[in-house]
């Protein structure tokens, strides 16, 4: 009969989570390769990357604390700092590619900020209005 130890089948969690986060990248680079435009990219660089490297580094902080009894605040701010700026910064991104006139795919069914998008006055504008 086969014996495993707490170490070892530790170890092969720890390994499929990273393999995990591996496989979760290569969907993410085949989405920015293959999606039509700036949107879609982005939507696919920020998700499926955001998760993929969440599980490599969850599978880094276990592998540290499990295996080798070392508990790594680093890690642990990687994933949270990974895990907020991420998706905002694909936001942010997406959103100013959309206020600088980058057209969407011929297919997009739907654009809900075409109504919304309003003009801000320039600064200039704004200062003789002031003063």
């Amino acid at each position: 009969m086969l014996s495993l130890s707490a170490n070892e089948i530790s170890s092969w969690i720890i390994g499929i989570i990273v393999l995990l986060g591996a496989v979760l990248s290569l969907i993410s680079a085949f989405g920015i390769i293959r999606l039509p435009d700036i949107y879609t990219r982005s939507h696919a660089a920020t998700k499926a990357s955001t998760l993929s490297v969440m599980c490599i580094l969850t599978g880094a902080f276990l592998f540290f604390s499990i295996v080798e009894g070392l508990y790594s605040a680093r890690i642990l701010l990687g994933i949270v700092f990974v895990f907020i700026t991420a998706p905002v910064g694909g936001h942010l991104i997406s959103r100013a590619a959309y206020h600088s006139g980058v057209s969407l795919w011929d297919a997009s069914v739907q654009d809900e900020l075409n109504g919304k998008k309003q003009k801000q006055p320039s600064s200039s504008a704004r200062e003789s209005n002031n003063g």
